[in-house]
């Protein structure tokens, strides 16, 4: 049997997150980020999702996606209404999941050619 190392079609992948640290490529981070296929910021300064503002989001929404996935850390928690508020107004799906779960649904829906971006709290 062959085995063939696959390299997706998109520049960012996600090897994996939790509430503290995230895999993306090679590289460890250790600080809340936003992720799409072809984008990454680095240092989003959320580090709470109950805080969340909608003026928080403005970095993720401009990357201009069809669904958002927002990794709360460690375990499941939602933002306040105002945010999902903000997101739906713009016609943008906003699903909150933990970072595990998140990072898992963002690479099927990256590897479907989805506008997906992927928004990391992370407790680092």
């Amino acid at each position: 049997m062959q085995l063939n190392l696959e390299h997706p079609d998109h520049e960012f992948y996600l090897r994996g997150a939790d509430g503290v640290s995230a895999r993306v490529n090679e590289r460890t981070l250790a600080s809340s980020f936003v992720l799409s296929p072809n984008r990454l910021l680095e240092d989003w300064p959320v580090r709470d999702v109950k805080a969340l503002t909608p003026s928080d989001m403005d970095a993720v929404l401009a990357l201009d996606p069809e669904v958002i996935l927002l990794g709360s850390g460690a375990t499941q928690a939602f933002p306040p209404a105002s945010v999902l508020a903000a997101c739906l107004k713009r016609g943008v799906g906003l699903e909150t999941m933990t970072n595990a779960a998140a990072a898992r649904t963002y690479n099927v829906l990256a590897s479907e050619g989805r506008r997906v971006v992927a928004a990391f709290v992370l407790a680092g």
